[in-house]
């Protein structure tokens, strides 16, 4: 099971294996208290692709479209999160204060939406 969740909310059990989907450490937040198994910068957003968003509501649709281009050259670095998948929960972390439209809540619909791309 896949779950999207705030890093700044507090750690709980029922995360499972917790992944850093972000290309920027969280601002104030020690790694210690993030309490992450697995920072993967390189499936978050291009810098381009984040600054051209800015988490605009109005551009989402758009952002999720090109988002899953990068997603699909990135093949590999999304299969480790999909590998870990198959052992247990995993929660996809974001910092974002946007909670519906951030690249976390992207890249779960992106790997719920087509199985077979999946090892």
């Amino acid at each position: 099971m896949i779950k999207v969740k705030r890093i700044y909310d507090r750690p709980s059990k029922d995360d499972g294996y917790r992944v850093l989907v972000d290309r920027l450490w969280p601002r104030g937040l020690t790694k210690e208290k993030a309490k992450i198994d697995l920072w993967v910068k390189e499936i978050a957003p291009s810098d381009s692709l984040r600054k051209w968003y800015s988490h605009d509501p109005r551009k989402w649709e758009r952002f999720r479209e090109k988002y899953s281009q990068e997603l699909e050259a990135r093949q590999d670095v999304v299969n480790l999160i999909i590998h870990k998948m198959k052992e247990e929960d995993v929660t996809l972390l974001y910092s974002s204060k946007e909670d519906k439209f951030n690249n976390a809540m992207a890249l779960k619909a992106w790997l719920e939406e087509d199985k077979r791309k999946w090892p």
